[in-house]
C-alpha cells in the first residue's frame, strides 16, 4: 500500500521542520511495517503486539508529554500527524497509540503526583508497560456521571467494585486507569495493576469493527488499591473528560487519515478501471464524488491544523475538540461510503482497504462521544442553552 501525500492546498507549509519529519517518519513506518500485515491481523482479529516496541523507539507513545518523563515532548500538531498516518492504515492501530498516550499517560501526567509520573511514564513511553482506560460501563456510556463503580475507603487505600465495558487494550494491559465514585459520590481516578487480586480483563469477541484492536471488559471484585495509586489531582467528572478531550483531538486527525487512504484508493481505481472503453474516472458522476471527497478532506485538514495550533498555544476550547471529532469523523464516514461505491463489488473485498475502514469508522463514529453528543456540546456553547438535561 502506497501512502501518497494528499495536500491540495499546501497545508504542510504551516508545519515546522520537526512536524514534517515526524509525519514522513510515521508515513514511511506505516507503509513498510503496518500496511503489509494489517489485513491478516484484521481477518484473524489480532493486534500486532510487535509494533509496541517499534512505536516506543519512534517516540509515538506519549508524544506531547515532556521529555523529562522519557517522552517525546513534541507539539500537539506532531501528535495529530502521527494519528493521521496511523489511521491511514487502520483505526485500531491508531486506537492503541491514542489510549496509551492520551488516556493512560496523560491522566498520570495531568493528575498524578511527581512520584507517580517518574515511576509510570518512562515505562509506558518505552512500551515496557501497556495501559487502558476504564470509564464506560455496561449501562453508562454517554452519561458517565451515572457510573456505579465504587471506591470504598479502607485502611491504606480503597476497595473497588464494578465493571467497565468496551475498553481498548484491556486484556493486554499491565495497568488500568479506572474511574470510580468514592464514599462522597465524587469521581476519582485510580491506577489499577493487572495483578491486583479481584481484577480481570476478559477480551470481548464477535466484533466486526476494530478487529485489529483488543477490546475488553474490566471486572473489579473487591480490588484493594493502595493510596499510592490514587491520582490525587483528579476530582469529579472533569478528570476523565479532560482525558477524553486529549483522545478526541487525536481522533479528529486520525479520521482524516482513514478518509485520505480511501480517497487515494478510489482515485487510482477510477483511473485504472475501464468500462465502456474508457476509465471510469472520465465519467461525471465519478469525478463529482472524487471532488467532494477531496474538498471535505481538505477542510478537515485545515480544521485539524487550526485546532492543533490552538492546543499548542493554550487557547483551545473543549468545544473546538467536539467540533473536530464530530466534523472529521462524519466526513470520513461519508468519504469511505463514496469510495466503496466507486470500487463497486471490489470495494467489499480484502484486496482493498475500503470495507475495513468502513467497519472501523462505525466504532470511531460512536466512541469518545457520539456525533449527537458533540452536536449538543456545540449547541450549548453557541446558544447558552443546555439541551440534554
Amino acid at each position: 500500500m502506497k501512502l501518497n501525500s494528499l495536500d491540495y492546498l499546501g497545508i504542510a507549509s504551516h508545519f515546522t521542520d520537526e512536524e514534517l519529519m515526524v509525519q514522513n517518519t510515521a508515513r514511511d513506518f506505516c507503509e513498510k511495517e503496518i500496511a503489509p500485515i494489517i489485513e491478516e491481523h484484521y481477518e484473524k482479529g489480532t493486534f500486532p503486539m510487535h509494533l509496541v516496541s517499534q512505536f516506543a523507539e519512534l517516540g509515538f507513545l506519549g508524544v506531547n508529554i515532556p521529555e523529562k518523563y522519557g517522552c517525546s515532548g513534541m507539539s500537539n500538531v506532531a501528535y495529530g500527524l502521527i494519528c493521521q498516518e496511523l489511521e491511514r492504515v487502520d483505526s485500531g492501530i491508531r486506537s492503541f497509540a491514542s489510549v496509551q498516550g492520551s488516556l493512560v499517560m496523560y491522566p498520570i501526567f495531568a493528575y498524578g503526583n511527581e512520584e507517580q509520573k517518574k515511576h509510570w511514564l518512562p515505562k509506558l513511553a518505552k512500551g515496557e508497560l501497556i495501559g487502558c482506560f476504564g470509564l464506560t460501563e455496561p449501562n453508562f456510556g454517554s452519561n458517565p456521571s451515572g457510573m456505579i463503580t465504587r471506591a470504598k475507603k479502607t485502611d491504606g487505600g480503597y476497595i473497588l467494585n464494578g465493571s467497565k465495558m468496551w475498553i481498548t487494550n484491556g486484556t493486554i494491559s499491565d495497568i488500568a486507569i479506572v474511574w470510580a465514585k468514592d464514599d462522597d459520590d465524587v469521581i476519582r481516578g485510580f491506577i489499577v495493576e493487572k495483578d491486583f487480586k479481584g481484577f480481570s480483563a476478559p477480551e470481548m469477541h464477535g466484533k466486526w469493527s476494530l478487529r485489529a484492536s483488543v477490546t475488553s471488559e474490566l471486572v473489579l471484585e473487591n480490588v484493594f488499591v493502595p493510596d499510592s495509586h490514587l491520582l490525587p489531582n483528579a476530582s469529579g467528572l472533569k478528570g476523565p473528560l479532560g482525558c477524553l478531550n486529549q483522545a478526541r483531538y487525536g481522533i479528529g486527525w486520525g479520521a482524516i487519515g482513514a478518509a485520505m487512504n480511501c480517497y487515494d484508493v478510489a482515485l487510482q481505481y477510477s483511473k485504472d478501471r475501464i468500462q465502456f472503453d474508457k476509465p471510469i474516472a472520465s465519467f461525471q458522476m465519478i469525478q463529482e464524488k472524487l471532488v467532494w471527497m477531496l474538498n471535505e478532506i481538505t477542510k478537515g485538514q485545515l480544521l485539524a491544523l487550526q485546532v492543533g495550533k490552538n492546543k499548542d498555544d493554550g487557547s483551545l476550547k473543549h468545544t473546538q475538540v467536539s467540533m473536530i471529532k464530530m466534523n472529521n469523523v462524519k466526513i470520513a464516514r461519508e468519504c469511505i461510503k463514496l469510495a466503496r461505491g466507486i470500487l463497486g463489488a471490489n470495494g467489499i473485498t480484502s484486496d482493498y482497504p475500503i470495507m475495513r475502514h468502513m467497519m472501523n469508522i462505525e466504532s470511531v463514529y460512536t466512541y469518545e462521544g457520539t456525533d449527537e453528543m458533540h452536536t449538543l456540546v456545540l449547541g450549548h456553547d453557541i446558544t447558552g442553552i443546555q439541551s440534554f438535561r
